[in-house]
């Protein structure tokens, strides 16, 4: 989607949360249940719309992935956002499931795109290492690891994973994109309760890069592997099958960054372009 707002249109900015549980992912499928498939049709139902709205969201999740601060947009007619913006969020209350919600609708800033304006993305993974398991009421949303952790020694294997580097090691490879990113912040804290969780944030994340990362690092946690052989993996450049992708359900997105709104439309260029690392001895 494209930084201009077609002429007698506003760009609305949507912030949502939802349970992927029963999610086959963010994007629209013909026959599997979604969360941009739900949204598209509440939207056009309480609007009264004659065709569906389309979506761009800050960062498509993976089945069964979580989501506490997703960001998403759309393009309206002004008569029709007129006409509706003081009553939808309470019109998609009453027409959406229960496991998503909208929070905030607004019309953004000019230059705003969910995808290209953002300048980070912040996950947390939950996991919980008691020998006796996972607190039933959380087991939809923390991993079981079966084995104690080390969180300094996890702390200290993540330490070289920081920067910009391509993480073609912790990624599924899609064709025509780059594993260029930058990772800035990778940390574990185990809380009071004994869930152990890590905070993850980059300024983008490819295909299973989080997920990715945590398997790697609880391999160190337990003891399995050394501290630094998350950064060897990564040294390498290519996906290792010692590495596990851990499952999607310890994995919720919880917040996504922007800059001030001068900002917002330089930012969105920046971000269109694809990266490389420089040459060795370069810089």
């Amino acid at each position: 989607m494209s930084d201009e707002v077609e002429p007698g249109h506003v760009r609305v900015r949507l912030d949502l949360s939802y349970d992927g549980k029963d999610f086959s992912g963010w994007a629209k499928q013909r026959v599997l249940r979604t969360v941009q498939g739900e949204l598209e049709s509440a939207l056009q139902t309480v609007m009264r719309l004659s065709e569906p709205v389309e979506l761009t969201v800050a960062g498509r999740t993976d089945a069964g992935v979580h989501a506490r601060g997703q960001v998403a947009q759309f393009d309206l007619a002004e008569e029709v956002w007129a006409e509706h913006h003081d009553k939808l969020l309470r019109r998609l209350a009453g027409r959406l499931p229960h496991d998503v919600r909208v929070w905030k609708v607004a019309e953004a800033p000019e230059g705003f795109n969910a995808r290209f304006s953002a300048i980070w993305r912040r996950y947390a993974y939950r996991v919980g290492d008691h020998q006796g398991g996972v607190d039933p009421l959380r087991r939809g949303h923390v991993l079981w690891h079966q084995w104690p952790l080390d969180v300094d020694a996890m702390n200290e294997a993540a330490a070289p994973l920081l920067g910009e580097h391509d993480f073609a090691a912790y990624c599924k490879k899609r064709e025509g994109a780059t594993t260029i990113r930058t990772l800035q912040q990778l940390s574990w804290q185990r809380a009071e309760d004994g869930i152990v969780t890590a905070t993850v944030r980059a300024d983008a994340f490819c295909h299973n890069m989080v997920r990715s990362l945590v398997g790697a690092l609880l391999h160190v946690g337990d003891g399995h592997r050394p501290t630094d052989w998350p950064g060897k993996v990564l040294a390498a450049g290519v996906r290792d099958s010692s590495v596990h992708v851990v499952k999607p359900h310890g994995l919720t997105l919880e917040e996504v960054g922007y800059p001030a709104d001068e900002l917002l439309a330089a930012r969105s260029k920046e971000a269109r372009n694809v990266r490389t690392l420089p040459a060795a001895g370069c810089c």
